[in-house]
């Protein structure tokens, strides 16, 4: 018989789409994220649009990598209450962000999305 935790897939996905997108942030904005550390971070978006961007781009990568991380223990322990909440809320996000962008990466946290509304 298979146990909760040899079905948990969810977070994995979740984490393994957060480090690709931290891994973009650093291949697509290296020189205004290298140009904001070496003037020692702090208050170094200002008013500047593109480096907020990238700042929103990389903190994004971080809050789905904390997510993820959140997801794999309630899959372990058949928490599909839990995990259908977390569900809805990622599947409005990523409606969201398809909306807004269409051509982005968005489209893999539909598989993760899908999956946790159908938690039982």
């Amino acid at each position: 018989m298979r146990t909760h935790s040899s079905r948990a897939w969810i977070g994995h996905w979740l984490l393994a789409v957060a480090l690709l997108h931290t891994l973009a942030s650093a291949l697509w904005f290296g020189p205004t994220l290298q140009a904001m550390w070496q003037q020692g971070l702090f208050n170094t978006v200002g008013a500047d649009a593109l480096r907020g961007a990238v700042s929103w781009f990389v903190l994004f990568g971080v809050l789905l990598a904390l997510l993820a991380m959140a997801i794999t223990p309630l899959e372990r322990a058949g928490q599909a209450p839990a995990l259908r909440r977390l569900g809805w809320g990622t599947m409005a996000l990523t409606a969201l962000g398809l909306l807004l962008m269409p051509l982005s990466g968005f489209w893999l946290a539909l598989p993760a999305a899908l999956a946790l509304l159908r938690k039982r």
